[in-house]
């Protein structure tokens, strides 16, 4: 008897998700074309989509060099790069997955793969797959980070995305930088929303109780307190699946609490191990799933000490990780996963699942590459619609590209540096200091950098840029207490985000170190040591407290750019690393 190439395949599919071949087997048999070929496994599918940033159109995107695990977290995901990264998921160098995954020869691959993402191209795939699945079998999960990140969803104020995301299907949805808008229009935005929000980690303050203005919101309760709907109850193939949000629990730490003065957030975990413990008595669900957007670390120790969960689908750190984390618990075991970012991957979660309990399941995480999806042609009308309007100043061309310009890494990326070079010239700072956000688009050599790359990196609702002195010893309580937070061995301490970005300024890191001696030998680019005392003239952008006076960050880069016509980084101000040799969170 003979089969089809498709039929062997999709044997050889089944054979690897069943353990019957090793993960190398499987993903060498694997071609482009046959990425998106996965097995219908099990009664249930959960999709699992975040940190988009709003990116609608497909566009290029390099994975990190650098992302350090400190302490219990060294060398284990997410914390891999590179070569280790590969070895450690069994993924075979030098192709799609490879490329994928890692940054490795990036721009050969990003040349002859193409761009990824778009959401177009996505709801082709999710069609698809739910379509496999079967009517009703499936849930679409969005993680949040989705209203932010692009000139469209800063001009629309999130209702770009809030259109895409009904379109596309998504079920359910938790949030971050979706609170960076003003009270009113994210209430307004998730009441335009087709699928439900939740989250269950967010209190409406005291204060604020008394005459709260969203009073009839739906998902307000007030003996609780509780803002939104902490979670949700749907059927899936006659299955019961409970669906409880974990929004970020930082966001008025790290984003300015100005914009939402009635919310308080936090972890919760002793509320979230409550919740837990009230649906499996009076739901009696057959799955407990957290969709969160704690950052996988966080994510990673509640699912230590919360028992009664069976998946974490986690965002925030933007980690692509292809196989969950099993943590054990005093319950039993919890699945953690993270999917990456930027419309760049979609999970996709097969599980059996029967009598209240979780039996066996199968996870992916699939690469959304452009070329190989066609555009889905209701959505890419959608696209092509909303950012109509705003065509001709996105496309508006600044300068060209001579080296590859991107943003992700735990210090310094070279479109980061493009930022700070911007803020010390513009401004005429002696060092520049901005954010280390971990969205932003990658822009290839010989690319032309338009207003819509400009505004992929920059564009937040407190784009305002300052210019003021600061004395040596400030300068350094700032990056010690950013690297605290990027470092910290407790996951609880940590708020996600990268190593805040300097221009004019290198120094010395030790990660390894404690508080206050992380940061040390801080000098100006030409070599003069930087004197605790005196004063330096700073320059930065996206102020979390009070609001700054300058122009928005984007006019600043914007006049760069069009000054210098070609870009090409002269100095990278990345700090020398110490106490990382051999860590495999770090790569060249």
């Amino acid at each position: 008897m003979t089969i089809s190439r498709r039929e062997f395949l999709r044997l050889l599919g089944l054979a690897g998700a069943a353990g019957l071949l090793p993960a190398s087997a499987f993903a060498a048999a694997r071609k482009p074309s046959d990425l998106y070929e996965i097995p219908k496994f099990g009664n249930v599918t959960l999709l699992h989509m975040t940190d988009c940033h709003a990116q609608l159109n497909p566009i290029y995107f390099r994975e990190p060099s650098v992302n350090l695990g400190i302490g219990a977290a060294k060398g284990r995901p997410p914390h891999l790069v590179g070569k280790a990264f590969l070895d450690y998921f069994d993924i075979p160098a030098g192709g799609i997955e490879a490329h994928a995954f890692t940054y490795l020869d990036f721009e050969n691959a990003a040349r002859k793969y193409g761009k990824v993402g778009g959401f177009a191209h996505l709801a082709t795939l999710v069609k698809r797959l739910r379509a496999e699945r079967g009517d009703g079998n499936s849930l679409l999960l969005d993680g949040g980070d989705t209203w932010q990140g692009s000139g469209t969803a800063y001009w629309t104020r999130g209702k770009d995305m809030v259109g895409a995301c009904n379109l596309l299907g998504v079920d359910v949805m938790t949030g971050h930088w979706e609170f960076t808008y003003l009270e009113k229009e994210i209430i307004q935005n998730i009441g335009e929303f087709k699928g439900e929000f939740v989250a269950q980690n967010i209190s409406v303050n005291e204060d604020a109780l008394f005459d709260y203005a969203f009073a009839d919101f739906p998902g307000f309760d007030e003996d609780s307190g509780l803002a939104f709907k902490p979670y949700t109850v749907k059927i899936l193939n006659g299955m019961k699946v409970v669906v409880i949000g974990q929004a970020f629990p930082y966001t008025p730490i790290a984003n300015p609490q100005r914009f939402i003065p009635d919310w308080t957030f936090g972890i919760q975990d002793q509320r979230m191990q409550s919740i837990v413990n009230r649906v499996r008595e009076t739901e009696k669900p057959d799955l407990v799933v957290v969709l969160s957007h704690n950052g996988m670390d966080v994510d990673l120790k509640m699912a230590s000490r919360v028992s009664g969960i069976d998946v974490i689908f986690g965002g925030h750190t933007h980690d692509g990780v292809p196989k969950p984390s099993v943590v054990s618990n005093k319950g039993g075991k919890t699945l953690v996963t993270n999917a990456g970012s930027n419309g760049k991957f979609l999970g996709v979660m097969d599980l059996e699942v029967s009598k209240g309990r979780l039996k066996d399941y199968r996870y992916r995480l699939v690469p959304v590459f452009a070329n190989l999806l066609p555009a889905d042609k209701e959505m890419q009308t959608y696209v092509d619609k909303v950012r109509a309007p705003y065509k001709e100043k996105l496309e508006r061309k600044l300068a060209v590209a001579e080296e590859t310009l991107y943003r992700r890494g735990n210090f310094n990326g070279t479109f980061d540096q493009v930022i700070c070079d911007a803020l010390t010239t513009v401004k005429d700072a002696q060092i520049s200091l901005s954010p280390g956000f971990r969205w932003g688009t990658t822009v290839l050599p010989g690319q032309e950098i338009t207003m819509d790359h400009v505004m992929d990196q920059t564009c937040i609702t407190y784009p305002e840029t300052y210019r003021r002195e600061m004395t040596g010893e400030e300068i350094k309580l700032i990056l010690e207490d950013v690297c605290d937070n990027l470092f910290n061995p407790d996951p609880y301490y940590q708020q996600g985000g990268d190593m805040v970005r300097v221009g004019g300024l290198d120094y010395v890191c030790n990660p390894t170190e404690t508080m206050g001696k992380r940061i040390t030998d801080m000098r100006l680019n030409d070599g003069t040591p930087i004197d605790a005392k005196k004063k330096y003239v700073v320059a930065g952008w996206a102020t979390v407290g009070s609001k700054s006076p300058g122009a928005p960050i984007w006019d600043v880069v914007s006049e760069y750019l069009e000054r210098q016509g070609t870009i090409k980084i002269k100095k990278l101000n990345t700090p020398k690393l110490v106490g990382v040799k051999g860590n495999p969170g770090f790569g060249s």
